[in-house]
C-alpha cells in the first residue's frame, strides 16, 4: 500500500473468542488498526472476508537447521515461510544464531526470543545448545535471560545413554535456583520435556511453561493446573516419534518403546490438560528437522485432540498473543492480520488458505 492508501476490510472481524467479539469492518491507516472511518482523501483498497489476528507459532526456531546454526539467507527463508502462512508472531524457543537483524525488517514476522537452549553436557542435539553442568546453570540462565526477549529455554529431559531411556537432566536444587534467577532478570522459563519424571520438580520450582509435555499424567495434570503452568504440545512434531523410535529398537529399546507410548496417548494427554484448565498454546517446533509454516496444521491437530475449534484458534491467535504480551486487533494496534474466505470457527482448515496476509499494514500475501 502506498503512503495515502487505506485498507478497508469488510466482513466479520473476529477480535476475540467470544460471540460478542465480532465487528463488521476495520480500517488500516498508517499501518495501524482503526474502527473509525478515516476522513480526508485516500485511495481505498477494499478486501472482504473473515479476519483473524496474525497467527502465532509459540514454539519455533529461526536460525536453526539440522546441524545447528544456519546463515542469514536460510534464516530469512524460514521467517518468510512462516509469514506467507499467516504466522506473524514467533516465539523462538532457542536458537544458536543471532537473529536480531530480523527486527529491522518490516517484511518479516516479529520474534520473541528465548536466547539459546541450555542443556546438560552431552544430553541434547549437538551444536544446538549450551552444554553445561548444574553448577553453571544459574550463570547461563542469567546470560540467556539478558540476551532474550523475556524467555529462557532449558532442556528438561533427554535420552540418558547409560539408562537407555529418557531421564531428567537437572537436580531439583539447580532448577529452583535457575528459575528464581530468571524471574529476578524479568524472564519466564520454559523447558523441553518429553517424559514424566522431570515434570514435578520443574513445576514445583516455579517454571512458567513446558514444551511438548507428552509426559503429563493424572498425577501431574492437577499440579500444572494449580500452578497455571502452560503447555505448548507441538503435535506436528510429536507425530514424528514413531520414525525417531524405529532406528533405536536395537540399541535403546526402552527409549524407543517409551517414545511410541508417548506418541500413542498424545491426543488424550492434550485433551486432558485442556479439560483440567491448563493453558494450551500452538507451536510447531519448526527449525532443526521440521519445516516452518505449519501452524495451520498444528491448529487442526489441536482440534483432532479434542479442543473446541475456537479454543484451538485462540491457542494460535487471541490467547497466544495475550500470553506473550502482544496485542491482537485492538484499536491502534499494528495491523498484523489475515483475511480468510470463510469462518475459521466452523472449520479451522481454512487457515491453510488465507485470502490476504497483512503485516504492519502492508499486504504481503
Amino acid at each position: 500500500m502506498g503512503e495515502r492508501e487505506v485498507l478497508h476490510i469488510r466482513g466479520r472481524v473476529l477480535t476475540g473468542p467470544d460471540d460478542g467479539d465480532v465487528r463488521d469492518e476495520l480500517w488500516v491507516v498508517g499501518g495501524r488498526v482503526t474502527y473509525d472511518r478515516p476522513t480526508g482523501t485516500h485511495e481505498v483498497v477494499t478486501v472482504d472476508g473473515w479476519v483473524l489476528p496474525g497467527l502465532v507459532d509459540a514454539h519455533c526456531h529461526v536460525g536453526l537447521g539440522h546441524h545447528g546454526a544456519v546463515d542469514a539467507a536460510t534464516s530469512e527463508k524460514q521467517a518468510l515461510t512462516d509469514r506467507d502462512a499467516g504466522t506473524l508472531l514467533l516465539r523462538d524457543a532457542g536458537s544458536p544464531s543471532d537473529t536480531r537483524w530480523v527486527d529491522d525488517r518490516d517484511d518479516l514476522p516479529r520474534i520473541i526470543r528465548a536466547g539459546r537452549h541450555i542443556a546438560r553436557t552431552r544430553r541434547y542435539i549437538r551444536n544446538f545448545a549450551w552444554e553445561i553442568e548444574p553448577e553453571d546453570l544459574v550463570a547461563y540462565v542469567r546470560q540467556e535471560a539478558r540476551r532474550g526477549d523475556g524467555w529462557v529455554k532449558l532442556v528438561g529431559d533427554w535420552i540418558d545413554r547409560e539408562a537407555g531411556d529418557l531421564t531428567a537432566c537437572w537436580p531439583r536444587g539447580a532448577v529452583e535456583a535457575a528459575i528464581a534467577a530468571a524471574h529476578e532478570e524479568g524472564a519466564r522459563v520454559t523447558a523441553h520435556c518429553f517424559a514424566e519424571d522431570s515434570l514435578p520438580d520443574l513445576v514445583e520450582a516455579g517454571i512458567d511453561c513446558i514444551e511438548h509435555a507428552t509426559g503429563l499424567t493424572d498425577a501431574t495434570i492437577p499440579l500444572f493446573a494449580d500452578r497455571g503452568v502452560a503447555i505448548v504440545p507441538t503435535l506436528v512434531n510429536i507425530a514424528t516419534f514413531p520414525q525417531l523410535a524405529a532406528p533405536a529398537d536395537a540399541k535403546f529399546p526402552r527409549w524407543a518403546d517409551h517414545m511410541r507410548r508417548l506418541h500413542a496417548r498424545r491426543y488424550d494427554t492434550v485433551r486432558s490438560a485442556y479439560d483440567a484448565g491448563i493453558p494450551v498454546f500452538a507451536g510447531t517446533d519448526a527449525g532443526g528437522a521440521l519445516a516452518h509454516g505449519l501452524i495451520p496444521d498444528e491448529v487442526a491437530e489441536l482440534v483432532r485432540a479434542g479442543l473446541p475449534p475456537t479454543a484451538a484458534l485462540s491457542a494460535a491467535t487471541w490467547g497466544a498473543r495475550e500470553w506473550l504480551g502482544r496485542p491482537s486487533l485492538a484499536e491502534g494496534a499494528s495491523a498484523d492480520l489475515l483475511v480468510l474466505p470463510s469462518d475459521p470457527r466452523e472449520d479451522v482448515r481454512v487457515l491453510a488458505a488465507p485470502r490476504r496476509v497483512v503485516l504492519r499494514g502492508r499486504v504481503v500475501g
